[in-house]
């Protein structure tokens, strides 16, 4: 056998080995600690909604070009738009905010992770003390970044409860 087949054999076996170590070790990334810090992550998101904090967001979002996060057909382009033009003017529009992020499922594909969770969003508006009662859902894209979750996207869609016993699955 010459050295150059030689050389060419011992990478391709090499490859075969090391590659699917990859994937396993991604894997092994997502585990119940993952779980915890991404629910820890959407719990301080909801604390930042509700006292119209931007710090959470900006500590757990990844800012970069391009983002994007949607919500009942509007969206925020950008980390500081939806800080500045949406998380922290809720605090001087609506009275006795409260979110409910529940029921959050956890999944993982390598280095992302996506959460999905039923929402519940009470206020009054102060402008007319108008009451707020919608359910719906939202979902959290993340990234793993430098040992940590970031969220990169979020859509959140909702509709007024009808009656206060309406409830919905998913």
């Amino acid at each position: 056998m010459n050295k150059m087949y030689a050389r060419r054999l011992s990478n391709y076996l090499a490859t075969l080995v090391l590659v699917p170590c990859l994937f396993v070790s991604a894997e092994l990334r997502a585990d119940s600690t993952d779980e915890s810090r991404i629910v820890e992550i959407i719990d301080a998101i909801e604390r930042g909604w509700e006292t119209a904090d931007g710090t959470p967001f900006r500590e757990h979002f990844l800012d970069f070009d391009g983002a994007r996060y949607i919500e009942s057909g509007g969206q925020n382009a950008g980390l500081s738009d939806l800080i500045d033009n949406h998380v922290e003017p809720e605090g001087d529009a609506l009275d006795s905010l409260e979110l409910n992020f529940s029921n959050i499922e956890v999944h993982w594909e390598g280095p992302f992770a996506w959460a999905v969770a039923d929402t519940e969003v009470i206020a009054v508006v102060k402008a007319d003390k108008r009451r707020i009662h919608n359910r719906g859902y939202q979902t959290f894209l993340f990234r793993a970044v430098d040992d940590d979750w970031k969220v990169i996207h979020t859509h959140s869609s909702s509709r007024p409860v009808k009656k206060e016993g309406d409830n919905h699955e998913h």
